[in-house]
């Protein structure tokens, strides 16, 4: 085995793992391409003040977690440690906020945390940003739509948890009433609640450790603190979870540390995880794009954990085919005709998997390989085919018997065995 490993916590995805999360991610983008949402696609690295600025230099992702370095020019560059800043970057840069948008991305983050099971230095993330629209609708259709998510890859018993944080100026004036109320109770905070209390204070109301549990049970409650308007958007929101029948729970102490958060938030957690059990997290971010630099402007978004929601959907009992069909040539005159062919398959059948041999193997050798590929046919190019303008087809998953067909026919040949459509059909 060769000395050289991948780094701690950055994993490789090899086949068939990889093939599944092509899968998984192929169904998550149906949906939301379904329902009116564009691809848009980000760098990895992004420029550091891209995340001091949005995240904010006292978080600990800022100081602790993110891979920042010094390029040959002296810029400080950094692996983007989430999407939504590099998201909001991009709009910008590109003039998009001119008009509403629905984006989504996919791609890894990185983060140098410590890695355990469902949290890894290099992580990989499906995000949804919708942007200019403030009504309780937009947050309302993001719930929903991740809802429809869980029902495309057919995953059961994930838990919604909502809570609003109120407007700027409500999410103010508890952030004082929270700070005051903590201050008394320091001697009972551990030490990341006392780092956090000057920083990001509605952060220790998410706690995990135990022995917050009461003083976190004693603080203030925020939806005391609400206005109209705060209270209204979140019970137009839940009016129409209600209506469509989504399951939910409200959670007071559901936050988010940053000040550009306000109004919803919402997380869909599962038991089957463990600690680990945020699979999908969301909230509208109304401040960011005036805190990068834009004009005001309403948003909201989520972020799902692709490592995780693979852990959740089930996986098919057997590993997926390397191939729909399996070329094989019996000697070096016949591989340039092999090559031909199986370029004709894939000229008439797009979607249609099509394994060529390369290599001097006998043709015995070929057929092993044809059956461990999982292919449902075999395309046989010997010297008598060769001569005769012929090619075999040999079915190795019981569809018929083996056949000759002139090589013109092969592609009807095949569609007919395997049951696909013929073109443009």
């Amino acid at each position: 085995m060769s000395e050289l490993r991948a780094i701690r916590g950055m994993n490789d995805i090899v086949p068939p793992q990889a093939d599944w999360w092509r899968a998984v991610e192929a169904r998550i983008a149906r949906v939301l391409v379904s329902c009116g949402y564009r691809e848009i696609r980000m760098p990895i690295v992004e420029s550091t003040r891209v995340f001091s600025r949005s995240i904010g230099d006292t978080t600990d992702i800022v100081q602790k977690e993110m891979y920042t370095f010094e390029d040959r020019n002296g810029d400080s560059l950094t692996l983007r440690p989430e999407g939504t800043a590099s998201c909001v970057r991009a709009v910008l840069e590109n003039g998009l906020l001119q008009t509403t948008q629905r984006l989504f991305y996919t791609g890894p983050m990185f983060r140098h945390e410590r890695p355990q099971k469902g949290r890894y230095r290099q992580f990989h993330q499906v995000g949804v940003e919708a942007f200019g629209m403030p009504g309780p609708d937009i947050d309302a259709e993001l719930i929903l739509m991740s809802a429809r998510l869980w029902d495309a890859l057919g995953l059961k018993g994930l838990r919604l948890e909502i809570n609003t944080l109120g407007t700027p100026a409500v999410r103010a004036r508890y952030r004082d009433a929270l700070v005051e109320y903590l201050r008394a109770h320091t001697a009972e905070l551990d030490a990341e609640s006392l780092h956090r209390l000057e920083r990001n204070p509605l952060r220790i109301l998410d706690s995990k450790n135990p022995a917050l549990k009461d003083v976190i049970a004693g603080a203030p409650r925020l939806a005391d603190h609400l206005d109209e308007e705060s209270d209204a958007h979140f019970a137009a929101i839940r009016g129409v979870l209600d209506a469509a029948g989504v399951a939910y729970v409200v959670n007071p102490l559901l936050v988010r540390g940053l000040d550009y958060y306000s109004k919803t938030v919402f997380e869909w957690i599962t038991d089957a995880l463990g600690a680990q059990g945020t699979v999908c997290a969301g909230g509208r971010f109304d401040g960011l794009v005036e805190q990068m630099g834009g004009r005001p402007t309403p948003a909201i978004g989520f972020a799902l954990g692709l490592e995780r929601l693979i852990e959740l959907v089930a996986r098919p009992e057997a590993a997926p085919s390397e191939a729909d069909v399996y070329v094989m040539a019996a000697g070096e005159r016949e591989r340039a005709l092999a090559l031909t062919l199986a370029e004709r398959l894939r000229d008439d059948d797009a979607e249609l998997r099509v394994l060529c041999h390369c290599g001097a193997e006998s043709l015995k050798a070929q057929m092993k390989r044809a059956d461990r590929s999982g292919a449902a046919l075999a395309v046989i190019v010997g010297a008598d085919e060769l001569a005769s303008g012929e090619v075999t087809l040999r079915p190795l998953r019981g569809q018929g018997e083996q056949q000759r067909v002139a090589q013109g026919d092969l592609a009807a040949a095949v569609r007919v065995l395997l049951g696909r459509p013929a073109p443009n059909v």
